[in-house]
C-alpha cells in the first residue's frame, strides 16, 4: 500500500479538514517557518505510533474547542491495494468485496483523539459500507454467529468451504440483492473481529512502514530518533519477513491455545460452571524488539554526538539507500525528513537532497521533506510542491502546484534561477555543472578546429544548471526566459540502457518540454561519460578501461581512474581534441555518416 494523502482536522493550527495529497515519489512541503509544516509529518508520526511520539490535549485546535468540538483527526488515505488479501482463514479476499474502501477506492483510515486528552479515543475506517444493519455488522461477526445467520437466510449450499467466514459474507451479501451503500466510519476493536488474528491485524501487516527524522533531535540516552536511521533498517528487515513472522505468531497461538484448552477441559470435570465462564485469548501480539545504534571508538553512541555529525550519518544513510536494490516484496517505505538542511553545510544540503530524489524514484519508497530554505525548494520537481502558508484568517491552508501558486512559493521562499541569465541571449538547461563543461568543450575545440563557424560564447548561448528538468528551479528559469523573450532548450542524458524508472521520467519530461514548442536534445549513448575516448584515459592514466555506448562508464571510467564519478568528464573531457569528440560520436543515418555532438551544437546556435 502507498500513502495517498493526509487529512488533517481540527488539530493543531489546521482548523478546519485539510487535505495534502501525497506523490507516488517525493513530496515536497514547502513554507516560511512556524506555518505548519512541521505538524503535517508530527501528525504522521502520531498516526503511524512512532516510539516517542504522544498527543495531548494541547494539540486539539483552540478555537475549534471553544466552538465546542470534543475530538480532533488524523487520517491517512492509501491505494495502489492488494489485489488479493487474506483477512480471515487461508481464502484470499479483497477489500473492495469487503466493503472497507471509500468513495474515492482507497483505503481511509482515521484516527480520532479527545480533546480533553490527547488520547488516541478510537480507530476507524472510514468506508462505503452496507446500509443494512446486519449486513454492515457482518465483518464483526464470529464463524458461528455467521453459520447460524447464513442457514437462517437459506444461503449454507453456496458456501463451497463452511469453515471460511469470508465465504460466509460472500454468501449472505449475495442472498440480500442490490444493497446500498452509505459513508460509514467502522470501528476496528468493535466492527471487525474473527476467531483469530483480527481482520485489523491483517490490513496492519501491509500498511506502510514509516519514519521520521526531525530538525530538532533531543540528545538523551534514550532518544529513539537518535538511533535512527539504523533502526529502520530493523524495521525493513521485520516487514520483509512479516509472512513467516505471522505464521510463527500463529503457530505459537495454536500452541499455546491447545494447552489451555486441554487445561479448561480437565477443570471441567471438576469445576464445570468455573471452566465454562473462562475464555483462553491472548491480551496483545507478541512483540518482536530489536535494538540497533553505531557507536564510536571510545563507545559514544550517535544520539550522544553533535547534530551535525548525526546528521551526517543521516546523509549517508539514504545515499546509501538509493543505491541499495529494492525487492518487489518489500513493503512500502515512508521516509519523512524534517529540514534536512539542519546542520550541514550547503554542499552535504544538496548532496541530501540528490540522494532523497533518486530514493524517491526507487520502487516501494515515498519521500516527505519540509524545507524553506530555497536552495534545496528549488531541486524539488514541480509536481511534489505542497506550499504551506496562511490565508487572511491567519489559518493554514496548503496549495497544490500551478503557475499562480509557483509563483506566490518562489516569491514568498526567494527561489532565483540559476546565475548566467543576465547575459544570455539563449538559454540551454542541462542537469549538472559536468553538462556544462561537455557543452562548453565541445562546442570551443569543434570551432578551433574549424568544424563550426562560432562557439557558445560567440553566440550567447548560455548553459544553465538547472538540478533537473522537472524542479522548481527550472520553472522558475523558464518562466523567467519566457518573459524576457529568451529562446531556450534542453539538453540531458538519456539514461538508455540504464534505470527503467529514470529512463521513463526523462520520457516524460520531453514530451511535457517539446508540448511547449521548445527542442528537446538526450544522448544517443546512456550519458554523456560514455562519449570518453578509452585511449585518452590510458594515455593519460595508464589504466585500460572498457565500456559500451550503454553500461555506467562514469564508475567504471571513475573507479579504473581513481577520480570520483561526479568528476569524471571535468577530469578528461577538456583533453578530448575535436577529432576525438567527432569519432567517438559517429552514428550512421541510411549509410550516410554523422556526428552527434557536432549537430548538436550546431542546433543550439541556432536558438539565437
Amino acid at each position: 500500500m502507498r500513502l495517498k494523502s493526509i487529512k488533517l482536522s481540527h488539530f493543531r493550527g489546521y482548523r478546519e479538514t485539510v487535505v495534502i495529497p501525497v506523490e507516488e515519489g517525493m513530496t515536497g512541503i514547502v513554507g516560511r517557518n512556524d506555518y505548519g509544516k512541521s505538524t503535517i509529518l508530527e501528525a504522521l508520526a502520531l498516526f503511524f505510533e512512532i516510539d516517542g511520539t504522544k498527543s495531548d490535549k494541547t494539540d486539539m485546535n483552540c478555537f475549534s474547542l471553544s466552538d465546542g468540538l470534543e475530538q480532533f483527526e488524523i487520517a491517512c488515505e492509501f491505494d495502489d491495494l492488494p489485489s488479493q488479501l487474506v483477512l480471515d482463514e487461508n481464502v484470499e479476499t479483497t477489500l473492495g468485496d469487503e466493503y472497507l474502501i471509500n468513495a474515492s477506492g482507497h483505503l481511509e483510515i482515521a484516527k480520532l483523539y479527545r480533546a480533553s486528552t490527547g488520547k488516541l479515543e478510537k480507530t476507524s475506517i472510514r468506508c462505503q459500507h452496507p446500509a443494512d444493519q446486519v449486513l454492515g455488522a457482518l465483518l464483526s461477526l464470529k464463524m458461528a454467529d455467521l453459520k447460524k445467520l447464513g442457514e437462517e437466510r437459506g444461503v449454507a449450499e453456496a458456501v463451497a468451504d463452511k469453515r471460511v467466514s469470508s465465504l460466509w459474507r460472500k454468501a449472505i451479501r449475495a442472498s440480500a440483492g442490490a444493497i446500498v451503500l452509505q459513508e460509514t466510519l467502522l470501528d476496528v476493536d468493535k466492527g471487525l473481529s474473527t476467531d483469530s488474528k483480527s481482520i485489523w491485524g491483517k490490513i496492519q501487516d501491509q500498511l506502510p512502514t514509516f519514519a521520521l527524522f526531525k530538525s530538532d533531535r533531543e540528545s538523551s540516552d534514550g532518544d529513539v530518533e537518535a538511533k535512527n536511521p539504523l533502526q529502520q533498517a530493523v524495521k525493513d528487515a521485520q516487514a520483509a519477513l512479516q509472512d513467516r513472522i505471522t505464521k510463527l505468531e500463529q503457530e505459537i497461538e495454536k500452541s499455546v491455545l491447545d494447552v489451555a484448552g486441554r487445561t479448561l477441559d480437565k477443570l471441567r470435570e471438576m469445576a464445570p460452571d468455573l471452566a465454562n465462564e473462562l475464555v483462553p485469548r491472548f491480551k496483545e501480539k507478541p512483540k518482536w524488539t530489536f535494538s540497533f545504534t553505531l557507536d564510536g571508538e571510545n563507545g559514544i553512541p550517535i544520539n550522544k554526538r553533535g547534530s551535525g555529525v548525526r546528521r551526517l550519518i543521516l546523509l549517508n544513510f539514504f545515499r546509501a539507500e538509493a543505491e541499495r536494490a529494492v525487492t518487489g516484496t518489500q513493503r512500502n517505505v515512508i521516509y519523512a525528513i524534517e529540514e534536512p538542511e539542519t546542520s550541514q553545510h550547503p554542499n552535504y544540503q544538496i548532496m541530501l537532497m540528490k540522494a532523497l530524489l533518486a530514493l524517491s524514484q526507487q520502487d516501494n519508497r515515498q519521500i516527505i521533506v519540509t524545507t524553506h530554505v530555497p536552495a534545496l525548494a528549488g531541486l524539488m520537481p514541480i509536481e511534489s510542491i505542497r506550499y504551506v502558508t496562511k490565508n487572511a484568517a491567519g489559518v493554514p491552508t496548503v496549495k497544490l502546484p500551478d503557475e499562480p501558486v509557483l509563483k506566490e512559493a518562489t516569491e514568498s521562499l526567494g527561489v532565483l534561477p540559476e546565475t548566467g541569465m543576465e547575459r544570455a541571449k539563449g538559454v540551454v538547461l542541462v542537469e549538472g555543472k559536468s553538462d556544462v563543461t561537455f557543452l562548453k568543450h565541445a562546442a570551443s575545440i569543434l570551432k578551433e578546429a574549424g568544424h563550426i563557424a562560432a562557439d557558445l560564447e560567440d553566440a550567447g548561448v548560455v548553459p544553465i544548471l538547472i538540478g533537473g528538468c522537472g524542479s522548481v528551479k527550472h520553472w522558475v528559469t523558464l518562466n523567467l526566459a519566457d518573459n524576457l523573450g529568451l529562446p531556450w532548450c534542453v539538453f540531458l542524458d538519456s539514461d538508455v540502457g540504464g534505470d527503467p524508472v529514470q529512463v521513463k521520467s526523462i520520457q516524460k519530461r520531453q514530451k511535457e518540454v517539446e508540448a511547449q514548442g521548445r527542442r528537446f536534445y538526450s544522448t544517443r549513448k546512456r550519458e554523456i561519460e560514455n562519449y570518453l575516448c578509452p585511449d585518452l584515459i590510458l594515455a593519460l592514466t595508464g589504466k585500460q578501461v572498457a565500456f559500451t555506448d550503454t553500461c555506467d562508464a562514469k564508475k567504471i571510467i571513475g573507479k579504473a581512474a581513481s577520480v570520483k564519478p561526479d568528476d569524471v568528464i571535468d577530469t578528461f573531457w577538456p583533453k578530448m581534441t575535436a577529432e576525438k569528440i567527432i569519432s567517438r560520436s559517429h552514428y550512421q543515418v541510411n549509410g550516410q555518416q554523422k556526428s552527434e555532438i557536432k549537430e548538436v551544437i550546431e542546433e543550439l546556435l541556432q536558438l539565437v
